[in-house]
């Protein structure tokens, strides 16, 4: 558990925050989900006996998990190092299974317990972890299968203007079924990253593995960095008979929720990793995959609220890259009050003790951002229910 397994967490009470959507600046869609109008975010809150509060990004319609499986544990474990407390509430989500929302909701408790960890360290949370750096490289993300090649350039444009050198889109138009459609998209974006910005695309799982195949013959001219998640990220046959037959890196990652799934991916030929730094089961099996990815010289970059990702990620060789989707995330950054700032093409993080991101309550509240709220004590989590629910 690196350096937080030797600490005591006397935790007093938890809370779920979901806080209102932001309208997107494009509405957005993919090959399979969408179109999406907005984003919003909610936020779990961990207080200690001392008052230090920690917080990471959540899932909040799994409550029954937390109040079944991880708060029982977590509430009425004081008296333990982290290391076994986390090894009680790893085994704990046994019967909910590793690979779904359940190892995700642990990896969650995990950050804002690291982000309390830090605190009390009163170091950020990217020193905590080791690293030596404060600032993060992201590619931009983006190209919504549904956008008009003006929308495209313009979003495009936004990217180039900030610094950014890679760019990531879309594809798989109406489900997979319009191919030239995004053949020709593909190659009208090359066109306007010219020739000094990396091109990756984006497929969602939409394709067979013939046609797949069939895309990437259709633009080689195109010069494409990486092909993300192109067949079904479950079939491990289809992902090596695509990497066998290809040259162009493909990516995957993104659907994975613990670390023992990444070395199969590896041996499957995949040469770009994708954990979601805060959807996986810890920090550790973060960095694990990190460490994985540095042994086989394959890239490794992570997506989800870049605000806190690029905490994790500046543990990470300085080539790896965050992903920031504009479009989505950047109607929620007037949520914060403390954040990473994007300046030629990188995030730069904040030396604040714990995420070098802080939730601004007193502006969400204000304007009423906070749609409803859970919150458990200690001492009344005998019956496993939330006593406050507004």
């Amino acid at each position: 558990m690196q350096r937080i397994g030797g600490e005591f967490f006397n935790i007093k009470c938890a809370q779920i925050s979901v806080l209102k959507q932001a309208k997107a600046v494009t509405p957005f869609e993919d090959a399979t989900m969408g179109p999406f109008q907005g984003l919003g975010i909610a936020v779990l809150s961990l207080e200690d006996q001392d008052g230090f509060i920690g917080e990471a990004p959540i899932y909040s319609a799994y409550n029954n998990i937390l109040e079944t499986c991880l708060l029982p544990i977590l509430l009425h474990s004081g008296g333990i190092p982290y290391a076994d407390l986390y090894n009680r509430m790893y085994w704990s989500i046994r019967n909910e299974g590793f690979r779904g929302p359940a190892s995700a909701l642990l990896g969650q408790i995990d950050l804002a317990l690291h982000d309390i960890a830090a605190q009390r360290s009163k170091m950020p949370l990217h020193r905590y972890l080791g690293a030596n750096r404060n600032e993060v490289k992201i590619y931009g993300s983006g190209g919504g299968a549904n956008y008009t090649l003006k929308e495209l350039e313009k979003e495009v444009g936004y990217f180039l203007d900030a610094g950014v050198d890679c760019y990531k889109m879309k594809i798989g138009r109406v489900h997979g079924s319009r191919m030239m459609e995004d053949v020709e998209r593909v190659k009208f974006v090359r066109n306007l990253l010219g020739k000094n910005a990396r091109l990756a695309v984006d497929a969602n799982q939409v394709w067979t593995c013939d046609e797949a195949l069939l895309f990437l013959d259709k633009v080689e001219s195109a010069d494409i960095s990486w092909l993300e998640e192109p067949v079904h990220s479950a079939s491990l046959d289809q992902i090596g008979k695509l990497c066998s037959l290809t040259t162009v890196p493909v990516s995957y990652g993104e659907s994975e929720r613990s670390a023992l799934v990444f070395p199969a991916l590896v041996n499957a030929g995949v040469r770009h990793l994708q954990p979601v730094a805060t959807q996986i089961g810890s920090v550790q099996e973060l960095m694990s995959v990190r460490d994985l990815a540095s042994r086989e010289n394959i890239e490794f970059s992570s997506g989800g609220y870049p605000w806190y990702t690029a905490a994790l990620v500046a543990t990470a060789h300085e080539q790896c890259q965050v992903e920031y989707l504009y479009s989505l995330m950047y109607g929620i950054q007037d949520y914060f009050k403390v954040q990473p700032v994007l300046k030629n093409g990188n995030l730069i993080l904040s030396e604040i003790p714990g995420f070098p991101v802080k939730v601004d309550w007193e502006y969400c509240n204000k304007k009423n951002l906070v749609l409803r709220s859970f919150k458990w004590e200690s001492e009344r989590l005998d019956k496993y229910m939330p006593i406050v629910s507004v």
